[in-house]
């Protein structure tokens, strides 16, 4: 299949070193917005993934408001942490765009979390891409075209694996099938953390 064009897949783009210290600035944001369970619009069926957020917006999903973005937690009531520097270095490697992410989706997957097929459409600017970061074990991901039911390719993330999202890609359905659990050491809980890099407004 053709996967459509903007869409890049780093293997291994960040070393273990650099692993190590995303990790440790994820785990400080954590401890300042903790990770809870987000549920589906309409149906409050809980999502397999825990998730909270950095930066100044941080995406939600809930029964009562569905998908959208917010500049505070949902359970706390406390603004967002400031997306870790570390985090803005990889932004500013391999987005090529002019401004800034503005939020920063952090998803924790057990052995048993997925995410099913779908498109990042609550954006107002997509023109900017979407940077996805692989930290834990491995999980096969899925990658299709513009429509949900065109064909998809298939590709192992593993620890410190970058996709990015962009140009006609940047609304390419996408989702992940499941966790290969025991494949990577880098958490001592064992799992895998994916951190999701977005700018959300067009820059004025």
């Amino acid at each position: 299949m053709a996967i459509p064009q903007g869409f890049s897949y780093l293997a291994g783009h960040l070393d273990l070193r650099r692993q190590h210290s995303i990790l440790a600035a994820v785990r400080a944001v954590v401890a300042h917005s903790p990770l809870y369970t987000p549920t589906m619009p309409r149906t409050g069926k809980p999502l397999s993934v825990s998730m909270t957020n950095c930066g100044p917006l941080g995406w939600l999903t809930d029964k009562a408001g569905g998908y959208r973005y917010q500049s505070t937690h949902p359970v706390t009531g406390l603004a967002w942490p400031p997306i870790p520097a570390e985090l803005l270095r990889v932004w500013d490697e391999l987005a090529a765009y002019t401004a800034p992410p503005e939020a920063c989706l952090i998803n924790y997957y057990t052995r048993a979390s997925r995410l099913g097929s779908h498109i990042d459409a609550d954006e107002a600017d997509t023109a900017a891409p979407v940077l996805s970061i692989s930290l834990g074990d491995d999980a096969l991901f899925h990658v299709g075209g513009l429509r949900r039911g065109a064909p998809k390719e298939r590709i192992v993330l593993r620890s410190g694996d970058v996709v990015v999202l962009g140009g006609a890609a940047r609304l390419a359905y996408h989702g992940v099938d499941r966790v290969h659990p025991g494949t990577s050491n880098l958490l001592a809980e064992g799992g895998r953390i994916n951190l999701t890099l977005r700018r959300v407004n067009s820059p004025s």
